[in-house]
């Protein structure tokens, strides 16, 4: 990299698929001051252009852009270069992750700390279940911030990272097994998959050694929850919730979740509160937009390149809609832009799917609002299938879970699964692809 001309300060856009190259990459963005910014080795071209522009990246890695100097997948390096010892440097961020969020437009979170592994960042990898000499499993793409967190720091303090290619819902119960893993890293797609396969098989592996099961990203469905936690235990089910931003972050375990079902924790960084539209603090129980700010530092946990930070007297908000109890445990309704206003009624897209999800055939499911003359909007169901659906029978199954409001007035069977590795989905895309889809055919 240093023979490329990176310099310290410089982004290094990582785009290699899980393995060992985009862990050394990393590693090796660190060891000379550069910043990792890591993206999908399977990112269209225009998009990938794009942010490697944005980044003005110094070195592509994994995948070719434009002109910019890049080492692809394999590359043998020059026996050539000067390989006596580096002088120690400290990159001023020590990640630059990319989100498209709700706009599609392609954004970095850069963060505002520099490449130092310290006393709390070894004391939060414990936290995770990473212990030196122990094995943590990663089935997420390590590109998304939460895997590259908990594998890259799981690393750090001597713990070994069994790195999956990408998920399998079997596989991963295998890896576990295998290396005897203290720690995996999950989020509720990757759980659901893994809940549906075939009992037998499910049940015939050995995760007796799982001290620490994460899952964040994306909702967890009450249903999910409560099976994983009967399966594997309250004290080995842990949740988080935070932004790539790090204002803030609530933790709670399997024990506390069965106390406050449906909750995702209390915060454990920074503070949060709920807000409504004029900005005016709400009392428990009442739903409004999620704001945050960071405690104990004095400088800023992140800046963006490429978007706006929304924010508002110290408080920044990241689009989530919530409400605390009395407690101060916090419960997310969903994403801002993704809500469906029918007649009047809110209807948050996550809430359906939860109940379409616990369907035996289904995989996976996307909510969107489609135009209704009479209602304003109306909830139009994604599906993929993986066995037989009776449409009339699903319907009435949902009825049992949803207000009749909240139930979909139309139903979309597709083959492909509507959420990637990480729990993401884009139902703003989805929605504008269906809506360009009715233009055009009248």
């Amino acid at each position: 990299m240093a023979a490329l001309g990176v310099n310290q300060g410089d982004f290094v856009t990582i785009g290699a698929p899980n393995s060992i190259q985009f862990v050394v990459s990393t590693a090796a963005c660190w060891k000379i001051g550069a910043i990792p910014q890591p993206v999908s080795s399977r990112l269209p071209a225009a998009e990938l252009d794009a942010i490697v522009d944005l980044a003005d990246a110094a070195l592509v890695v994994g995948v070719s852009s434009g002109d910019r100097p890049s080492l692809p997948l394999g590359f043998t390096p020059d026996e050539s270069i000067d390989d006596s010892p580096l002088p120690d440097v400290v990159s001023p961020a020590w990640k630059a992750p990319t989100s498209g969020g709700s706009t599609g437009r392609p954004k970095l979170i850069v963060s505002g700390d520099p490449s130092i592994f310290d006393d709390a960042l070894a004391a939060r990898a414990t936290l995770f279940g990473a212990t030196p000499g122990g094995v943590m499993v990663m089935p997420g793409p390590l590109y998304h911030n939460g895997p590259f967190i908990w594998a890259l720091q799981a690393l750090l303090i001597g713990c070994h990272i069994v790195v999956l290619g990408r998920f399998n819902p079997e596989e991963t119960l295998a890896s576990i097994e295998k290396h005897r893993a203290q720690a995996v890293y999950m989020v509720p797609t990757m759980m659901q998959r893994i809940w549906k396969l075939d009992p037998e098989t499910r049940d015939s592996y050995d995760l007796s050694s799982l001290v620490r099961l994460w899952h964040l990203a994306e909702p967890c469905p009450g249903w999910l929850k409560h099976a994983w936690i009967d399966w594997l235990g309250p004290d080995v089910i842990w949740e988080l919730y935070g932004g790539t931003e790090g204002q803030c972050a609530t933790v709670l375990d399997g024990n506390e979740w069965l106390t406050h079902p449906g909750s995702v924790g209390r915060p454990t960084s920074g503070e949060l509160q709920i807000l409504d539209e004029d900005g005016n603090v709400l009392p428990a129980g009442e739903i409004g937009e999620v704001w945050m700010r960071p405690t104990g530092r004095d400088t800023p946990t992140y800046y963006y390149l490429g978007a706006e930070t929304e924010s508002r007297d110290g408080w920044e908000c990241l689009g989530d809609i919530g409400r605390l109890d009395d407690e101060g445990y916090l419960y997310l309704a969903d994403r801002r832009t993704d809500m469906i206003l029918v007649g009047g009624a809110n209807v948050y897209p996550a809430e359906v799917e939860a109940a379409i999800n616990s369907h035996t055939s289904v995989g996976s499911s996307a909510v969107i609002g489609l135009p209704d003359e009479d209602k304003g909007n109306q909830v139009h169901a994604i599906i993929e299938a993986t066995g037989p659906i009776d449409e009339a029978g699903t319907f009435s199954v949902f009825a049992d879970h949803l207000v009749g409001y909240k139930l979909p007035r139309s139903f979309e069977f597709v083959n492909e699964p509507l959420r990637d590795d990480a729990g993401k989905v884009r139902r703003s895309a989805l929605r504008a692809e269906r809506l360009s889809s009715t233009q055009e055919a009248s």
